[in-house]
């Protein structure tokens, strides 16, 4: 099946694997489990709000948790907050648990990579559908999205 995130990775022509798994939960650990890729190197795609009607995206590896506060100082933004699902799935056009960085419905978002990210030479990002992942080198995925990488997470 293709996704928007996957058909704007073709457009690109940016390298990545398609790899597909029973979605029967959501979160970057079950994604781990089934799919048998260290939860280390799966990246979870977070919306945040970050003022009145404006938002960005973290990735950040499913062993972490995203830190709003060095969010907040990484995007220039007094807070940042995560946002509700409605305006998560309302912003990307994709469900929460399928959410990718790319082919958003709203484009221009300001994508933030948790440096932490870059330290694997691959990881699995979701491509927009609950159930199937794409495998890339995170510093495509940086490049593609033009990310301003910084520590935004804790172990």
């Amino acid at each position: 099946m293709s996704t928007r995130a996957i058909r704007y990775l073709q457009q690109q022509r940016i390298a990545f694997d398609k790899v597909e798994y029973e979605h029967l939960e959501k979160g970057a650990e079950f994604a781990s489990l089934a799919t048998g890729f260290p939860l280390a190197r799966t990246v979870k795609t977070l919306v945040v709000a970050t003022g009145p009607k404006r938002f960005a995206l973290a990735l950040v590896t499913g062993d972490r948790q995203l830190d709003l506060k060095l969010l907040a100082r990484a995007l220039g933004v007094k807070k940042a907050e995560m946002a509700a699902a409605e305006a998560a799935e309302r912003l990307t056009g994709y469900h929460v648990g399928g959410i990718s960085p790319f082919g958003l419905r709203q484009a221009n978002l300001p994508v933030v990579m948790d440096e932490a990210v870059l330290a694997a030479p691959e990881i699995l990002i979701n491509a927009g559908q609950r159930g199937t992942m794409l495998r890339m080198a995170p510093q495509d995925v940086c490049a593609a999205l033009k990310c301003t990488v910084a520590a935004v997470s804790l172990a």
